[in-house]
């Protein structure tokens, strides 16, 4: 039964305008159908084709053959070529929604069927897929061997536009595949190279049209144009392939049309057909690599891995001889491998392992370690112990030992392996070996751990808990050395350990790293910064009073770079021995704690007497004086404090060069309060007065300014009239004391006298003439009457009233 058919011719007329009808429709077909079809048979000659060419020039023009999807489901298979007259002729074929071609063949069979027609005929002949199917196939171009020339010809282009082809089979809405070809028969070449490699489904679906000179305005996914009609190949709408131009520049990320692509230019279509009866998904590289490989044909980085991961997935799919084909295949010398191909392969001899014997699997595991040791893929696992058993095993492991063996203790040696990852990874290799190593041991996992706690995140590569699973020798050292290194690195330690569930739950005690464990959790209970340290102690399971290390770590975990509060450090050295912090080291923390305390900290000046007295031999000669400064304080607020007052805080000053500052203000500061307060020795004041010292005098002004010093005058009128005295006194003392009491009598004793009750000022002066005589008296007065100047207002007051 033949398929309805339909011819369509367009001649053109005296004023030049080519017009369209069909000549010879079959009734079948439908009126919508027949619209719908008729742009898609137009024809339109090449840009400047003359009139009245010869029948040879008429034929070598483009011929548009194409396939194409109708709006009902159905499909038009045509052919349309140049005629004599300067218009077309069509030739079409309709297929009905799921109907196939006779045959099941491709639509792009049909391109050398003897049955097109160039010229309506006078009755219905047998439509050319019919004849095609009964006269045993098609030649003319689109046979096997000129398939694989011209794959051959088209090499640089051929992963590319597969890749495309690929996409547009994928997704409807993918830009359109233009084919750039000067002639019709080779686009035809490209359709067939396709449909040969894509999914059946797919293959029999896909649009085209050989020719065509508006690319934009087809609905086909592949077209083809001649090089004066091609789009601009930046159009996002298109992907244009111009093998009439350059050769492209770069790969084809795709590793199922790269495959796809070396078969063909092996000349070898047939394994497309091997691959589909594998199972995989369509558009999967691995079938395609499989069987490539096992033909013998050389795949690049990408196709073994693909190979690779699709057995290990299905290690069931292939016989032995296939596997053994497929892992020598892998094995093969290449210069182009990838880390991917390695995990690849990695996970193909996992899957291969107990399925295959050793003479299969050995090889591959050969590969693995030799790319381990030498390749740049610190990430790459070595292989299972069991890869190397039986005989064949054990000779490929023999054979690693002697390559390898002497390169891997040079490494390993040479104290500069590519960082935490890179060192597991020999470790493990060379145990896997059976390489002896145990002399270079020490240092490699020194070296191990310092770089772990410099670089905490390196810890979290995956093969070091498979290291420490694996070799207890390596992880008792490792550990031991981690917690060696632990009480000068407290807070690199902890990191590492949030990152990295070290198993120090053995035998070993490892106290320093149990305190770092549990150092966070000690923090997210909110207890003050001591209690979190004793919670942290007790983590370690052992009394600073038996290793003081663990004080050490837990005080770098719970300050880290902060300094403690002067009262944090006297609870420190109250709750634990002076010989416990000395031997740790923290003592230096307590110092710092003292010297760093602000200047209303009651606590500094205690804690430093208390360190002055515990650690007599570690202080040097400044950090005591400073110390002795708060301790000056100390003995000034508590009134111990032998005569001599100013001269002592000049010479511990002088003593602690450079003094801290906050050392020297609570020195300066507790000698100021004490000369200002009342009842203070008058040589003492005399002294400091007298003393000429810019800071002390400085420090002296400072506290009379403070809330104290002016409540007080408020409150004591002696106070008042023995504040005028002193401030008033001792005018030739200086410089620095003559604007020090200057400054004070104005800004200080002022602002209290200028708000006393009368009563009161009359107690003030009562208590200046007392305290000093009739002459400190009228001083006082004139110091506090009235200015007689009008000021500024009065005199603008004045001048208006004369000006008036």
């Amino acid at each position: 039964m033949s398929l309805p058919q339909l011819h369509y011719t367009a001649v053109t007329s005296g004023d030049g305008v080519p017009a369209g009808r069909f000549t010879a429709v079959d009734p079948a077909i439908a009126g919508p159908v027949r619209a719908e079809a008729a742009p898609l048979l137009a024809y339109e000659a090449p840009e400047g084709t003359a009139e009245g060419l010869t029948d040879a020039r008429i034929r070598s023009l483009p011929v548009a053959f194409g396939f194409a999807a109708l709006s009902d489901g159905s499909h038009l298979l045509s052919r349309t070529v140049a005629t004599g007259a300067g218009g077309f002729h069509a030739h079409a074929v309709h297929l009905l929604p799921g109907t196939p071609i006779p045959g099941r063949v491709l639509p792009v069979a049909a391109w050398g069927a003897a049955g097109w027609l160039s010229t309506t005929p006078d009755r219905t002949p047998p439509d050319p897929l019919t004849s095609m199917c009964t006269a045993h196939g098609p030649s003319r171009g689109l046979t096997r061997e000129g398939l694989g020339d011209f794959a051959v010809s088209r090499s640089p282009w051929l992963a590319a536009v597969l890749s495309d082809l690929r996409r547009v089979s994928e997704d409807p809405a993918a830009p359109t595949v233009v084919l750039v070809e000067r002639q019709s028969a080779d686009v035809a070449r490209w359709v067939a190279l396709a449909v040969a490699v894509l999914p059946r489904e797919h293959a029999e679906r896909l649009t085209f049209t050989t020719y065509t000179r508006h690319p934009g305005r087809t609905t086909h996914q592949v077209v083809g144009v001649l090089p004066e009609d091609a789009p601009d190949a930046r159009d996002p709408r298109f992907r244009v392939h111009a093998a009439a131009g350059p050769r492209p520049s770069g790969t084809t990320d795709d590793a199922w049309a790269g495959t796809a692509a070396r078969i063909w230019r092996n000349r070898s279509p047939e394994l497309f057909r091997d691959a589909a009866e594998l199972p995989g998904e369509p558009f999967a590289a691995g079938p395609l690599a499989v069987t490539a490989l096992g033909a013998g044909i050389v795949l690049g980085s990408d196709g073994r891995a693909a190979a690779a991961d699709w057995a290990a997935e299905r290690p069931y799919a292939l016989d032995e001889k296939r596997t053994r084909q497929l892992t020598d295949a892998l094995t093969s010398p290449a210069d182009d491998r990838t880390a991917a191909e390695c995990a690849a392969a990695l996970r193909l001899l996992t899957a291969l392992d107990g399925r295959c014997p050793a003479s299969v699997t050995a090889p591959l595991a050969a590969l693995l370690v030799t790319e381990a040791v030498r390749g740049g893929d610190v990430a790459l696992e070595p292989p299972a112990r069991s890869a190397f058993e039986e005989a064949d095993g054990e000779r490929a492991r023999a054979g690693l030992v002697e390559e390898l063996g002497d390169e891997l203790l040079a490494e390993l040696a040479s104290g500069a392996p590519r960082g935490v990852a890179r060192t597991v990874q020999l470790l493990r290799i060379v145990r896997l070996l059976g390489v002896d190593c145990a002399e270079l041991l020490p240092g490699v996992v020194g070296r191990l751990a310092r770089a772990l706690l410099d670089d905490p995140e390196a810890g979290a590569c995956r093969a070091l808990p498979d290291l420490l699973d694996e070799q207890f020798d390596i992880r008792t050292a490792l550990l031991g050395e981690l917690d060696r290194l632990a009480p000068d690195h407290p807070a690199d330690t902890e990191g590492l350990l949030v990152r990295v569930a070290l198993p120090f739950t053995g035998t070993q005690s490892l106290p320093h790293l149990r305190m770092c464990a549990g150092a966070p959790g000690a923090r997210a209970r909110g207890a003050d910064r001591v209690g979190t340290l004793n919670t942290v102690l007790r983590a370690a399971g052992m009394s600073p009073f038996a290793e003081p290390l663990v004080l050490r770590t837990a005080v770098g975990l719970v300050w880290g770079k902060e300094t403690p509060t002067a009262g944090e450090a006297r609870s420190l050295l109250g709750e634990t021995t002076s010989d416990a912090h000395r031997t740790a080291g923290t003592w230096a923390h307590l110092v710092d704690a003292a010297l760093a305390a602000p200047s209303g900290d009651d606590d500094a000046p205690e804690l430093a007497r208390e360190l002055l007295r515990s650690f007599p031999q570690e202080l040097g000669s400044r950090v005591r004086a400073c110390l002795l400064l708060l301790d000056f304080a100390r003995e000034m607020r508590s009134g111990t404090a032998e005569p001599g007052w100013a001269d002592r805080a000049r010479t511990l000053r002088s003593r602690a060069e450079p003094a801290e500052p906050t050392a020297l203000e609570h020195a300066f500061a507790a000698l100021a309060e004490r000369l200002l307060a009342p009842g203070r020795p008058g040589e003492e004041l005399y002294a400091f007065v007298h003393s000429g010292d810019a800071e002390l005098i400085a420090a002296y002004g400072r506290a009379a300014r403070r809330d104290g010093v002016p409540a007080l005058l408020r409150a004591d009128p002696s106070y008042v009239a023995d504040c005028f005295i002193v401030w008033n006194a001792h005018p030739h003392a200086g410089g620095d004391w003559t604007t020090a009491r200057t400054g004070l009598l104005e800004e200080v004793l002022r602002p209290a006298v200028r708000v006393l009750s009368a009563e009161d000022l009359a107690a003030v002066e009562e208590a200046v003439e007392r305290e000093g005589s009739s002459r400190t008296l009228d001083a006082f007065r004139a110091w506090n009457r009235p200015s007689r100047s009008i000021g500024r207002l009065g005199r603008r007051i004045v001048g208006r009233v004369r000006r008036g």
